[in-house]
């Protein structure tokens, strides 16, 4: 069945359970569910009331399981309007409209022209084979995107050197499963 294997599972809060199909578009990959109940359970107690960016949404898996967890506000940017609009459905059908949005574009060119708000969780999970993490994290930290105490969550091949970060973004947590690797970052505060 095509759209089974088109879909992701919401792991924990409100929607648990929920399958959600996602666009078919090449290089779309979700999060595993492995890697997404680890960074969540380090998360726990961190999500509630909290705004989160999810760039590079691709299927949504992480803001609408932050959503889920009771995330006060989720943006999903994505530059494909295929998944954009998979995406606005799949709000719809979870009834979550009013406390997500969807934006379609660039997500290097909305970071490059500044915050319109600061997040307290974002994720950053690009296509593996763009290879802008970098990019993505120098400018969510010189363009006012994270709030003083943001978590950052990176996704990247398990094969590739973690970026350089700003000297303020802490580890708190990594893991690999497959081809993937995550870390979970906690931005310190910068005293003047």
């Amino acid at each position: 069945m095509a759209g089974r294997s088109n879909s992701i599972r919401i792991i924990g809060g409100e929607f648990r359970g929920r399958r959600l199909t996602f666009a078919s578009v090449p290089g779309l990959r979700p999060t595993a569910d492995r890697l997404r109940e680890t960074l969540f359970n380090w998360l726990q107690g961190e999500v509630q009331g909290t705004d989160c960016l999810d760039l590079f949404a691709g299927s949504g898996a992480l803001g609408l399981e932050a959503l889920s967890r009771g995330a006060a506000h989720v943006r999903l940017v994505d530059q494909s309007r295929v998944v954009a609009r998979q995406l606005q459905q799949n709000l719809q059908q979870l009834g979550a409209q009013g406390r997500a949005e969807v934006m379609t574009g660039d997500a290097l060119r909305l970071l490059r022209a500044g915050a319109d708000r600061s997040f307290d969780l974002v994720f950053l999970d690009p296509p593996f084979a763009a290879n802008c993490l970098p990019q993505a994290c120098a400018l969510l930290e010189e363009n006012a995107w994270l709030k003083p105490r943001s978590w950052i969550y990176l996704e990247q091949d398990s094969h590739r050197d973690w970026p350089p970060l700003a000297h303020n973004w802490r580890l708190y947590r990594e893991a690999k499963a497959g081809q993937a690797a995550c870390r979970l970052y906690r931005r310190d505060i910068i005293e003047n």
